[in-house]
């Protein structure tokens, strides 16, 4: 699977006024002193986001409606960062959320955006877990590998499982790409994002990597 540095990209204006406008909701996550979290508009539903120490800490998309955006991050949060970790959401940067606001808008419609290069937070990941994410995050678009081959990119061959397990609770879909990671044989395997494998079809043949061989 290759690995490789990408350069940065240069965020155009969003092409349109009422998609990715913010819309600013107050967070009542009782880890971390109430904050805004943008929730906004996209062609893939309204995608919500939050931020912590070290970058993006958790990512939502595909809601119907900015209430279940804003919900989805509470849950994420609570679910996915670990009791004795406290959060310091107040590291909120406006200009990086607007600079991921505008890409996002641009992959939902189906533009070749990539996201290799904006900061992840590690926040809560064992060493394991945060090369995982490392690796599955440089696939690139347009491409798949297997839950095996993620595996052997750092360096773990046999973990297949565990990295599908790493995969499963991925709290920055999209930026961390985890619907580019198939299964044995082109099976699609799992998501766990609104909307489940139908969502994964759609991101795959929006980015043309939906093999004929896969299994549906």
């Amino acid at each position: 699977m290759p690995l490789r540095m990408l350069p940065q990209l240069v965020d155009p204006p969003a092409k349109s006024a009422t998609m990715g406008r913010p819309i600013l909701c107050d967070s009542n996550y009782s880890k971390g002193n109430p904050r805004m979290i943008p929730i906004f508009r996209t062609k893939l539903g309204f995608m919500g986001l939050a931020f912590g120490e070290g970058g993006l800490l958790a990512l939502t998309f595909g809601h119907p409606s900015p209430r279940a955006a804003h919900s989805s991050i509470e849950r994420t949060l609570r679910l996915a960062i670990p009791d004795s970790v406290t959060l310091d959401l107040d590291s909120f940067s406006h200009d990086l959320a607007e600079r991921l606001q505008v890409r996002l808008c641009r992959f939902a419609e189906g533009e070749p955006v990539d996201f290799e290069d904006f900061p992840v937070a590690m926040i809560g990941l064992t060493a394991f877990q945060a090369r995982t994410v490392e690796a599955c995050q440089a696939i690139p678009w347009g491409e798949t590998v297997s839950y095996g081959d993620l595996a052997n990119a750092i360096g773990h061959p046999g973990a297949a499982r565990a990295v599908g397990s790493v995969m499963a609770k991925n709290r920055v879909p999209l930026i961390v790409p985890c619907h580019r990671v198939l299964g044995a044989g082109g099976n699609l395997g799992g998501y766990s994002a609104p909307q489940g494998l139908a969502m994964k079809r759609r991101l795959l043949a929006a980015e043309m990597a939906f093999r004929p061989a896969m299994v549906l």
